[in-house]
């Protein structure tokens, strides 16, 4: 068994090491980024036992090949390792956004998603990024969503089901569709607002005393924030247009609580305070 990891962060990472551990004998791991300084720390650390040159020679062989790049990267990861990936092999993504995924994977194999391809997206990771902090324990208890294309061969998706599940985590399926809509709301739109808060927080004068300050709350609500920068552009532009209507009505709801606050409507206020509340925990058994 051979898996090959292109993209040596976070992910790719924390994936490498959980189907490492108590491994079969026979299984390979090689993987491949094009930050040098990510590939040497995977060898170091033991994340890999191969780091060959070029992705196409990280491919070679491979039953599994994991894409975990940011979501605009998918296209050209595919393009480079695409002469090199052999006919039973298996191809998936961890991308946070499913339909821009399964669009750029049809342009680059000519305008049809291939059977061999698999859109999946972990629900798990960290504020912190690159393989150093990779842990085999990331996915355990966490969902995967996979989302089967028409075309999808049902073997390719059975192989990338199980190896999700030897790394801890309950596999289920959605619509590519469906799932940008939810992680829109759960998950995008919540990173833009964690960068912009502390972005308007540093705007301020008295900056430095309001983190010298701050509490836990302050770090609870924006731990996001120190999430890559680039990975969460990535994925805001590859579903700009759910979580720009999301913005819009989060930014109206916030002029309703302005306009109370300046108005002293108090008791409208807190009334959506207690409606907040409440729903979340009517539904925090279900948040993971």
């Amino acid at each position: 068994m051979k898996l090959a990891v292109i993209g040596l962060g976070l992910i790719g990472g924390s994936l490498a090491r959980a189907l490492r551990v108590g491994r079969s004998a026979g299984l390979v791991v090689t993987g491949f980024d094009t930050d040098p300084k990510q590939v040497r720390l995977a060898v170091d650390l033991g994340v890999v036992d191969q780091a060959p040159g070029s992705a196409q020679a990280a491919v070679q062989g491979a039953d599994i090949i994991v894409i975990a790049v940011p979501v605009l990267h998918t296209a050209d990861a595919l393009k480079s390792i695409l002469p090199a990936i052999g006919t039973t092999a298996v191809v998936t993504d961890v991308g946070s956004t499913k339909q821009s995924v399964l669009e750029d994977v049809a342009k680059v194999c000519g305008g049809k998603l291939p059977p061999w391809f698999v859109a999946g997206h972990p629900i798990a990771g960290t504020e912190k990024s690159g393989v150093a902090n990779a842990f085999a324990e990331l996915f355990h208890g966490h969902r995967v969503i996979l989302t089967p294309h028409a075309g999808q061969s049902a073997d390719a998706r059975d192989r990338v089901r199980k190896m999700w599940e030897a790394a801890g985590a309950r596999v289920v399926e959605m619509d590519a569709a469906r799932h940008d809509q939810i992680f829109a709301a759960t998950s995008h739109l919540p990173h833009v607002l964690a960068y912009g808060f502390v972005d308007m927080l540093t705007r301020l004068p008295e900056q430095d005393q309001i983190f010298r300050n701050a509490g836990g709350g302050f770090r609870d609500f924006t731990r996001i924030a120190s999430s890559s920068p680039q990975m969460w552009h990535d994925i805001v532009r590859a579903n700009r247009a759910t979580v720009s209507e999301l913005l819009a009505r989060q930014i109206s709801d916030l002029s309703e609580m302005l306009a109370m606050i300046r108005s002293e409507r108090w008791d409208e206020l807190k009334a959506r305070f207690e409606r907040a509340r409440a729903a979340r925990e009517r539904h925090l058994s279900q948040i993971e």
